[in-house]
């Protein structure tokens, strides 16, 4: 698990010690075991977009910050939402193949499901 800690672990960042600042956490998963976790210290009023720029991991990963979805606590949302403290926001990956398609690929050929089936 690559850890790039953002201004979140120095001395005095206890929650409330800065007035007009929210913890947030930014994850990407690339990979079942790579997983990029960002701890950030935010403004009040900062975007998902904003997370996703103060993490550095759009130049670390070499993403198209285009193509990738964001969301917050399991559930896709626009960059512009504004996030609230102790938030986790997800960088989605563009899916590689239908899910659709690689069940069919997986599947032995000649067989029907069980649905297909009366």
């Amino acid at each position: 698990m690559v850890r790039a800690d953002d201004r979140a672990d120095q001395p005095g960042d206890e929650p409330g010690d800065e007035a007009g600042t929210i913890r947030v956490e930014l994850v990407y998963a690339a990979a079942p075991h790579d997983v990029d976790l960002s701890e950030l210290r935010l403004a009040r009023g900062a975007t998902a977009a904003d997370a996703l720029q103060a993490s550095g991991l759009v130049p670390r990963r070499k993403l198209d910050a285009a193509s990738v979805d964001l969301g917050v606590w399991g559930e896709v949302c626009a960059r512009e939402r504004p996030l609230r403290d102790g938030d986790r926001v997800e960088v989605y990956r563009p899916l590689r193949v239908d899910p659709k398609e690689a069940r069919r690929q997986r599947a032995p050929s000649g067989v029907k499901s069980a649905r297909g089936r009366r």
